[in-house]
């Protein structure tokens, strides 16, 4: 899960900082490519070869996935329920 502590966070934050911005100034439709670039640099220099690390680096993905869609797009989907009704 994503809730580190806030000097874990501060330890990180300037450099995370710095990248987003580079980030910023790709076209929205080319950035995909390179967050994925980003990630999987990340994964591949972080852990060491092996199944059982692989398998958690998958699991990391997935939980970061799940937690972008429970924390940014349901609320924005309820957001639109209300706005433009149910479906169901």
């Amino acid at each position: 899960m994503p809730y580190i502590d806030q000097s874990s966070r501060k330890a990180i934050e300037p450099e995370l900082k710095a990248l987003i911005r580079k980030l910023k100034s790709i076209p929205q439709d080319k950035i995909d490519g390179h967050i994925n670039y980003c990630i999987s640099t990340m994964m591949k220099e972080l852990y060491k070869p092996s199944y059982y690390n692989y398998n958690r680096m998958m699991g990391v993905v997935a939980c970061v996935g799940q937690e972008l869609y429970r924390r940014l797009a349901a609320p924005y989907e309820d957001k639109k329920i209300k706005e433009n009704g149910d479906v169901f």
